[in-house]
This record gives C-alpha cells, structure tokens and sequence, in this order.
C-alpha cells in the first residue's frame, strides 16, 4: 500500500513538473486580464469551463469550434496535465488551461471578456453547510456576471438531482433566462452537439445507470442579488 501510494505521489509530481513546461498551462498568471487575445493570438471569444478536471470539454469544443477559444480552470495541476497534454498532441492553438481558484476569476478577465461558461459534473456539495460552494451559487453567479458578456449563456451538466434542483431555483430567484432546460439527457435522446461530449466521469455515472441533467441559462440584466451574509464579504474563497 505505501509503495502504491509512493507510485502515485511521484506521478502527480511528474505531472505537476511537465505542466510547468506546457506552453499552454497558466498558473496564477500575472498581468494577463485583457491580455488574452495576445495570449492566443487572436481576438476570438472565450469560453472557459470551470472546475475542468481533466478538461475533456474544453478540448471537445476546441475540437469543433476552431473559431473560439476554451479555457479550463481548474486547481488542480495534475488532473489539467491530462487535457493539456491531449491539446498539445493535437496542435489546438484554441484550448488553454489556467490553474487557480475559480473565486478569482476577476483577476484574469475583464467585464465582457468571458463569452460563455461550461460547468460540467462539478462536486454538487450536497450538505446544507457547503451550499455555498456550489457553482451556481447567488456569489458564484454574482462573480461570472462581473466577466462575461451581457447575455452569455451558462451551461450546466451534471448527475446530481439535488445540484439541479438547486440551480433552478437559484435561476428562478434571481430572475434568469432558461434557454435550455432538460432533465433526462439520454432518455430523451438530446445528447447531440456539445451534449454528446462525455468526460471521464460521465462515462461512470452512465454506467452506473443515472440519470444526467442539462441546463442552459443567462443571467438579468439587473445585479445578482448577493444573500445578505455574502454581501460584506464577497471573496470566494
């Protein structure tokens, strides 16, 4: 068990060294805000998937849609290695990565630099306590709504009936737009388009037999209304 562990140790550390390298992994970039069209040469929109894992959709897309480009934010080096990696092989100048927390997105992104935003199988946080973790969560949506376009949608895929249920009524509380709302994925024979990207884990909760949730939604235009606890302190940890 200790040499397994050892194995595995040194591998997240080998990953961690090659992304180091990669010349399309940031982390906790510097002076980039604004800059992301000299970043990737171009003045395309930007799509960014939040807590990407191994980014399976940002390289997905990138695959389809060479006139955008995909940013997977994720903090943890050793799961972006492997969609960078996979991007690198497949020369997609259009799919980068960025290690760092999600709560800082201000840092990176001016107001109306973000086009769209991809949230797929994030942790639904399910304990009452941790709700406030969850990415369609009032701050988080408070948060994407200082970075993306007026309009813009946000997408959301995800196995947890509880994290659905959750975003429809925070959506509906803060009076957004559904542009696309679908309970049953599979059953209903919608997985098509950017749908039919299945990542690591979609694979596994297919097999298990659940059930996948699709939800496609736009903020108001009017402010996010911040629960009044976050309203002093608006950091996202």
């Amino acid at each position: 068990m200790l040499i397994f562990a050892s194995y595995m140790g040194q591998k997240k550390l080998l990953k961690f060294e090659a992304i180091g390298n990669y010349p399309n992994v940031l982390q906790y970039p510097e002076n980039i805000k604004g800059k992301w069209s000299d970043f990737f040469g171009n003045n395309q929109p930007i799509t960014l998937e939040l807590a990407c894992g191994k980014g399976e959709y940002s390289v997905g897309l990138g695959r389809v849609h060479k006139d955008r480009n995909f940013i997977g934010v994720d903090i943890k080096g050793n799961r972006i290695y492997t969609g960078a990696k996979t991007a690198l092989a497949e020369s997609l100048t259009n799919v980068a990565f960025m290690r760092t927390h999600i709560g800082k997105l201000t840092e990176y992104f001016e107001p109306g630099e973000v086009k769209e935003i991809w949230i797929i199988f994030p942790d639904p946080f399910l304990r009452e306590s941790r709700a406030k973790n969850r990415l369609t969560h009032a701050r988080f949506l408070h948060l994407y709504q200082q970075v993306l376009v007026p309009g813009a949608k946000i997408n959301l895929k995800t196995d947890s009936k509880e994290l659905y249920d959750f975003t429809l009524e925070t959506i509906a509380e803060q009076g957004c737009h559904i542009h696309e709302n679908l309970a049953d994925i599979y059953g209903k024979g919608l997985a098509t388009g950017p749908l039919a990207i299945q990542t690591y884990y979609e694979k596994m909760h297919l097999a298990e037999g659940r059930t996948i949730y699709f939800i496609s939604f736009s903020l108001p235009d009017k402010p996010i209304i911040l629960p009044e606890r976050f309203q002093k302190h608006e950091a996202i940890d």
